[in-house]
């Protein structure tokens, strides 16, 4: 399927100068978001993956349709102060300072095998911060699946050596 038709590219937002890929489109055509959720779903089963884990919040909108497939749980990642219970925490660095991403100290087991997913993969610091979180927490992280990949902005960089699946490039 070609996907890219589904993606509504938004011209200078959030600021000039950015080509903002809203996926809301893709989502909105059930045909569309369901077979993008379906090749995801195949690249996880080939990994026989435990756990899903997704940053918030598109990572949830990703993440969570494949757990359900998969019959695996989902793990959120969220900003500080966010979830309820005890928490790990990194902080990572944005183009403009510095960010915390959190998980549930109990949310991994050791040894379970995860797929991070999330909706673009850009500079790579939100995943490589995810996975900081699922390795301290003894979890195997199997692969990263994204529906958008922004190649010019190098994200694949900062996750050598991890497995990735992209169904669309810019």
């Amino acid at each position: 399927m070609d996907y890219k038709s589904y993606i509504t590219v938004v011209e200078d937002w959030p600021k000039e100068g950015v080509q903002f890929k809203d996926i809301t489109t893709l989502m909105d055509n059930g045909k569309a978001y369901k077979s993008a959720v379906n090749e995801i779903v195949k690249y996880a089963e080939e990994k026989e993956i435990d756990l899903v884990v997704g940053p918030e919040a598109r990572g949830f909108i990703v993440g969570c349709p494949v757990s359900y497939a998969l019959e695996v749980g989902f793990a959120p990642v969220r900003k500080e102060g966010k979830l309820p219970r005890e928490v790990i925490k990194v902080d990572y660095g944005l183009e403009y300072g510095t960010n915390v991403l959190t998980i549930h100290k109990d949310a991994i087991k050791p040894g379970q095998r995860v797929l991070i997913t999330d909706d673009l993969l850009a500079t790579g610091g939100t995943i490589e911060a995810t996975i900081k979180l699922v390795e301290e927490l003894g979890g195997i992280v199997i692969g990263c699946a994204f529906l958008i990949e922004l190649t010019y902005l190098n994200g694949r960089d900062k996750l050598e050596g991890y497995d990735i699946l992209t169904l669309m490039e810019y």
